[in-house]
Formats: structure tokens, sequence, C-alpha cells
């Protein structure tokens, strides 16, 4: 398994589903349990300062699988959990709005082509990165439609759309439903994010 790089004497796992700051919490407390002194924790992607041979990375990946995380082994799986983490943290955990379009906030982020990270994500998930981008943002929606704090106008400013009508028109297409009648029934619960 070939999930660990060195880097200066740290070593980087990445492990996939990782999705919220509970996720972030949770791997850190496993990977102190199972006796690894992590460094950095992100969504993702972890450092540790400690050797793993092959039999404590089988090990380690038994503890994180019960939790519903994976260590993550080729380069192309990588990819796909980066980007999909870098439009989580867009979407639920970005404070203000990003300046630029998504293809550049991706490339960015990644250091990487657009156009290749497009066409890999679409090979290996069967949506663009733009079809989870609004999945993810349907899914902010419903949660804050949910906890019934905000107007329709002030989510629809909040996630960067361009009118409330651009919003109920892509939730209804996503949903079945509109924003009004979903905050009405909540019977459609929110999906968890890694299941988006």
């Amino acid at each position: 398994m070939k999930n660990i790089i060195s880097d200066a004497g740290l070593m980087k796992l990445y492990i996939k589903n990782m999705v919220c700051n509970r996720c972030i919490m949770v791997v850190q407390s496993e990977l102190k349990k199972f006796g690894l002194h992590p460094v950095s924790v992100e969504l993702g992607e972890v450092e540790i300062s400690d050797d793993m041979n092959e039999e404590e990375k089988e090990a380690l990946n038994e503890v994180l699988s019960q939790l519903g995380f994976q260590l993550i082994s080729d380069k192309k799986s990588r990819w796909i959990e980066q980007i999909k983490n870098a439009v989580v943290e867009l979407v639920h955990h970005q404070e203000e709005q990003i300046k630029t379009n998504l293809s550049t906030y991706i490339s960015e982020k990644l250091h990487a082509d657009y156009s290749y990270l497009s066409n890999l994500f679409s090979e290996v998930q069967g949506v663009t990165i733009e079809q989870y981008y609004i999945a993810q943002k349907i899914e902010r929606v419903k949660e804050l439609l949910v906890y019934d704090e905000l107007s329709l106008s002030e989510i629809a400013d909040e996630l960067n759309y361009s009118s409330v009508s651009h919003l109920s028109k892509q939730f209804k297409k996503v949903t079945g439903l509109t924003p009004t009648h979903f905050r009405q029934v909540k019977e459609k619960k929110r999906k968890p994010l890694d299941e988006v």
C-alpha cells in the first residue's frame, strides 16, 4: 500500500471520506489511540511524524474503515478525494465567497491543470465537478432551510446564486421540490456529505 509520502521527516496519509471538522477530530483521536503523532490533520490529508510498516498501515486502515474512512493508496483516488474535499470546503466551510470561478479555484487549490482534473473526476465519478459542486450546494441549501434561520434571499446570497429564482430552479431540478415546499415538509432529509 503506497499511501504514505515522506516529506522532510513527515509522512503524509491520504484518507477517504473526511468531509467535515468532526471527521478531522475523529481521525486525529484514532491516530493518537493508535500510537501515532499527527502533526497536521486536514480534510483528506494527515501528516504524521512516525514511520509505519505495511502491517501497521493495514491495521490502521482496518481501524479507520470501521469508522467509515479508508486509506487511499493510488494517485487517481487521491486526486478525486482532494477535488471532493476542495468542493466541500468551498461550499460548507468557506467564510466568504470566492472571487473566482470554480475551475480556477480547484486548479489553484490542487496546483494542477483543471482540464486534467475535470476529465479524471468525470471518468471515475460518472459526474462532472460542476455537477458535484451543484449537489453540494443543494445539500447546503437543505441544511439552511432546515435550520430555518435565513430567508431564501439570504441563502441565495450566502451561496453566491445570482438570484432567488436561480436557486429555486436549481433546487427543484435536483430535488423535485421547491425550497418553500421542502421547508414545509422537511421529510426529504439531508444526505451525509460523503453520500452526495
